[in-house]
């Protein structure tokens, strides 16, 4: 069995008597019920995915940037030239980017994957030298990939998500870097949810109207020679999307199996989440969708995944900010089923169907007192599937 198969092969659904476990939980915690609004349910579907309740604190977290550069920006789509993705991955080596930034204040590690970058990268700490191609080429004029390419991006993904879960990472953050990305990331969630170029294709580093109208046409012939269909995958990926979609895929997949929550930052990594689900519909569980980016396409991509984003602060630059920026949130929502009390253990008193009354609690917390026949069960599961929860 091949990596890509095997690794779809090891996903799971998530754990339905953990989720209930969560859920119930919650609604005895010291707040009024729903009071976390979101987060509450992000809580139950981190139980659901790890098969524990509580489930593992998502830390430590790490960002994982998978850069690589598009032939497609030879037609012209972005301003910027195609030397920055290279000197961009220098700048995230050297702790100088927004999300080195982001990544300090939130504690998380920062590791950046060179999948297909034009330019030779010289081998220092913190660059995984994984290059598949110099580039993709033009996807407007030829497919931007071979399949065996594609398959050995997707292969690399599923790679490094399995090396970083076994160094202990317990929460993964999707990264990119690419000077023309969002090209091709509209090419593909075109090709995946059937919607026109127009609405999904935005403007990306910054464009101007007359380059906008160009670009939405690059990707309408890119979608006419390539004729995609998103029952295949693999094809799709290989004749419109990037080296680091597909890295990005793969990466997504392999904490799907390890049952490890992959928190998405934006176009880039919507995209590549489009093309994961087709190669395994379950993985979606293990995904967080950690901002709503401005661009249109991302709109469209966590509807189409049916992902609540975390944040919306009209963020456009990639990276991995925008997951960075949603990690305290993911943890926090973790958090708050290891360590707040419940009102019998707290003494606090409870809203019942007949009024308000004291529910006199005992000292212990909320965990030894939780009554579930399933605890054990799912503890010794996640213990036996990730190893120390913490």
């Amino acid at each position: 069995m091949d990596l890509i198969a095997q690794t779809v092969a090891a996903v799971r659904p998530p754990h339905e008597a953990a989720m209930a476990e969560a859920r119930d939980l919650q609604s005895r915690l010291t707040k009024p019920p729903g009071a976390l609004g979101a987060l509450e349910e992000l809580s139950i579907r981190l139980a659901g995915l790890a098969g524990a309740c509580p489930p593992p604190m998502p830390e430590p977290a790490v960002v994982a940037i998978f850069a690589a550069d598009h032939g497609v920006h030879a037609q012209g789509v972005s301003p910027w030239p195609q030397e920055v993705t290279a000197q961009m991955v220098a700048n995230f080596l050297a702790g100088g980017a927004v999300v080195n930034a982001f990544a300090g204040q939130v504690g998380a590690e920062v590791v950046v994957v060179d999948v297909g970058v034009v330019a030779d990268l010289p081998e220092v700490p913190g660059l995984l030298s994984r290059k598949i191609a110099h580039g993709t080429a033009d996807l407007s004029r030829e497919p931007a990939m071979t399949l065996r390419q594609a398959r050995r991006a997707v292969e690399t993904g599923i790679e490094v998500a399995r090396d970083l879960v076994a160094a202990g990472h317990r929460c993964l953050l999707t990264g990119d870097m690419g000077i023309a990305n969002t090209t091709a990331s509209a090419a593909l969630i075109a090709a995946f949810t059937g919607l026109p170029p127009e609405r999904v294709t935005g403007r990306g580093t910054g464009i101007d109207d007359a380059t906008h109208r160009h670009k939405i046409e690059v990707v309408r012939t890119a979608l006419r020679r390539a004729e995609p269909d998103p029952a295949d995958p693999l094809r799709v990926l290989a004749e419109l999307g990037g080296l680091e979609h597909a890295a990005l895929a793969g990466f997504i997949l392999g904490g799907a199996a390890a049952r490890v929550p992959v928190v998405l930052d934006g176009v880039i990594a919507g995209a590549a989440a489009l093309a994961a689900a087709a190669l395994c519909p379950g993985a979606t569980a293990a995904c967080v969708a950690g901002h709503r980016s401005a661009e249109p396409g991302h709109a469209a991509t966590v509807e189409r995944l049916g992902l609540r984003p975390l944040v919306d602060l009209e963020l456009r630059l990639g990276e991995g900010t925008g997951a960075l920026l949603a990690l305290p949130l993911v943890q926090g929502a973790v958090r708050v089923l290891h360590e707040v009390a419940t009102f019998d253990a707290a003494g606090v008193s409870d809203k019942s169907e007949h009024g308000t009354r004291h529910r006199s609690g005992r000292p212990s917390g909320h965990r030894s007192e939780h009554p579930s026949e399933h605890r054990s069960e799912h503890r010794s599961e996640h213990r036996s599937e990730q190893g120390r929860s913490r």
